[in-house]
């Protein structure tokens, strides 16, 4: 049997606590259900187990990251006879450290993350690497102690310059709650006939393409990048790409795509290229799985673009 796991990110003091109580407040949620409950943090709310209809609530703290075992949850789940496991996670770690210890019978089925709109653009630019961690993966970002007064198309921007896949809420100062319903269309045309991807966008259009796979079959495509002869190839085709910086300059990596073009061995490793290419999905070695396979219909030689690395900001 598969034990549901609810995780909860975010920064000290951004509502975690006060969240997670409520929700067991609530006797329709908390009816009866052996549940585990992870602390990895201590903030100045505390949990109060009197205000919970059920007291079938086990509560574990977990002092680092580095105590995250499978070993260690199994036994802390079946001491507690957990049918499901509320985990309110550490902002200071990196969300790898747990998704690396969950048993095998731990499924994640919900993320949500916090942040204190208070302090959150200032923690962006001063830890953005923990800032991406936790917004990449989550299905729902809260932004609490959201001003009066304040615009929020900031908060918007910091969580779709890392994930277009979260759901984005505001609780303004006094508690009212507003769902975000900022639109923001991508900034190029999937219905042109070429879609045009300029120098600036190609980490956006990188992840959509990752993100929305399907509706990309078909599509004709002209992009800027950098021309990379691949070892496995026989010459029938290169790898093209740029590199992207997510966050910082540490993590930098090459986002490459497959690129079917049987004069590969013309081609100078390494130049920049304008290539016009009808995309296919499909199994590519280069890959090694299925992804998005380039046809090329034309290739030039390219400038340098102005900012060689691409960024999503």
């Amino acid at each position: 049997m598969q034990i549901p796991v609810y995780l909860f990110t975010g920064f000290l003091d951004a509502g975690k606590t006060r969240f997670i109580q409520e929700t067991l407040e609530d006797p329709e949620y908390n009816d009866g259900t052996p549940t585990l409950l992870l602390i990895c943090e201590e903030g100045e709310e505390e949990y109060d187990l009197s205000r919970m209809p059920s007291d079938r609530i086990a509560l574990q703290t977990i002092g680092s990251a580095e105590e995250l075992k499978p070993k260690l949850l199994e036994r802390l789940a079946k001491s507690s006879r957990a049918r499901r496991v509320f985990v309110e996670y550490n902002g200071m770690w990196n969300n790898g450290a747990l998704f690396q210890a969950l048993p095998e019978d731990w499924l994640l089925v919900q993320e949500f993350c916090f942040m204190d709109a208070q302090t959150i653009l200032s923690y962006n630019a001063n830890m953005r690497a923990l800032v991406v961690d936790k917004l990449q993966t989550a299905e729902m970002v809260i932004f609490n102690r959201v001003p009066l007064d304040a615009e929020v198309l900031p908060y918007h921007k910091l969580v779709w310059g890392i994930s277009r896949r979260a759901e984005i809420v505001y609780e303004r100062v006094g508690g009212q709650v507003e769902p975000d319903q900022i639109e923001d269309p991508l900034p190029f045309d999937l219905e042109a006939p070429v879609v045009k991807i300029e120098d600036r966008d190609y980490a956006i259009w990188y992840r959509d393409l990752s993100e929305e796979l399907a509706r990309y079959e078909g599509k004709n495509v002209l992009l800027k990048g950098r021309v990379i002869l691949d070892e496995r190839s026989d010459g029938s085709f290169f790898v093209f790409g740029r590199q992207v910086m997510t966050c910082c300059v540490e993590d930098i990596q090459f986002a490459g795509l497959a690129c079917l073009y049987p004069d590969s061995f013309r081609l100078q490793n390494g130049q920049w290229a304008l290539v016009c290419a009808r995309i296919h999905i499909g199994v590519h070695e280069a890959y090694g799985r299925e992804g998005p396979i380039l046809e090329v219909l034309e290739i030039e030689p390219a400038q340098v673009p102005e900012e060689e690395v691409a960024s999503f900001y």
